[in-house]
């Protein structure tokens, strides 16, 4: 069996690797599509944290079933389906509160346990959702996409909210077209012009910044004043992260739905005086899963210019040192089997 395994920092490689087995309440899936998520970059350049190498990387997935015992869901061999790549203990305190996203002992595909850069793989039944009526490529979407959708649940926002997203990568994009689904005026913010202007033709933004030494007096102007009651940073960059107190409203709330390997450190007066909020937004649940399923089903979003790049499976590791590239212009590239 084909797979493609980070064996160390820079290195990614094809392999051959042994026919996966199919366990009790597992189901044997054939991947076609695999989304490449900046997870996946961040641990290729050994910026990763919760990461040991080799790793068999790729957590954004479609799937075909190819084996499959009797289940609640009635998945049957060929149906087509999204994974829940988040394998969740069931017993801690988080799982029993309903929180699998953030389980104490969280095992990631693709990050603590190999994921699914390979031709097959064996999961949990439980962790497989129906893609009937997606494409392949929407299918393999749905996990990024959940990470904004629950970012926006997370933060409870209400209708006619000031929203700043900083950071228009992919799963930036996605917080800001679910906080538009939401009601929210959006306040896109990224320094890079194109991914601005990709904010309002796919996302939706009604506004855009680009990042500069100007840009906290633009949200201040944008919002009459108050600045945003709900800022999410999805940058993973930790000088964006440190500064992304500025755009909070007094009273508003913070959301870091990037992740960084770093320490975050914020003036204390600036927190205090506002009696903001600061949230961490970790993975998605499964009812965020089955929100962004609904919308793509509907045809809510769209793929195009979302997707920017693609290879096939052979050729994923000659085509990662490119897509780092600034001038590569890459938002989400996605490899097909």
């Amino acid at each position: 069996m084909r797979a493609i395994v980070c064996e160390e920092i820079d290195q990614l490689k094809l392999q051959d690797l042994p026919q996966p087995e199919r366990a009790e309440g597992e189901a044997l899936v054939a991947i076609r599509r695999i989304g490449i998520c900046g997870t996946d970059l961040h641990a290729y350049k050994g910026n990763q944290p919760f990461f040991t190498y080799p790793r068999v990387l790729g957590h954004e997935l479609a799937a075909v079933i190819e084996e499959i015992g009797p289940n609640d869901a009635g998945l049957q061999p060929g149906d087509q389906v999204s994974i829940i790549p988040y394998l969740h203990c069931g017993h801690c305190i988080a799982c029993r509160s309903g929180k699998t996203n953030c389980c104490a002992s969280m095992q990631v595909m693709g990050v603590h346990v190999d994921g699914g850069m390979r031709e097959k793989i064996s999961v949990p039944v439980s962790h497989l959702l129906s893609a009937e009526g997606l494409t392949l490529d929407e299918t393999a979407m749905v996990e990024p996409l959940s990470i904004g959708a629950h970012a926006v649940r997370r933060a409870g926002i209400k209708p006619g909210e000031h929203v700043v997203v900083i950071g228009a990568g992919p799963i930036g994009l996605g917080v800001m077209a679910f906080a538009k689904q939401a009601g929210a005026r959006v306040i896109a913010v990224d320094r890079n012009l194109d991914r601005l202007e990709l904010s309002r033709t796919w996302a939706g933004a009604d506004d855009l910044v680009q990042a500069n030494e100007h840009s906290v007096q633009q949200v201040a102007e944008i919002t009459g004043g108050d600045y945003a009651t709900a800022v999410f940073d999805a940058t993973g960059n930790v000088n964006s992260m440190n500064e992304a107190i500025q755009y909070v409203a007094h009273s508003g709330q913070l959301i870091f739905v990037g992740l960084v390997k770093a320490d975050i450190t914020f003036h204390d007066p600036e927190f205090h005086k506002r009696e903001m909020s600061i949230l961490g937004s970790r993975n998605a649940t499964r009812e965020d899963f089955e929100q962004v399923l609904s919308t793509l089903r509907q045809k809510k979003l769209s793929m195009d210019g979302y997707i920017t790049h693609r290879v096939e499976f052979d050729e994923l590791p000659s085509a990662i040192d490119q897509w780092l590239l600034p001038d590569s212009h890459v938002v989400k590239a996605i490899v097909e089997l």
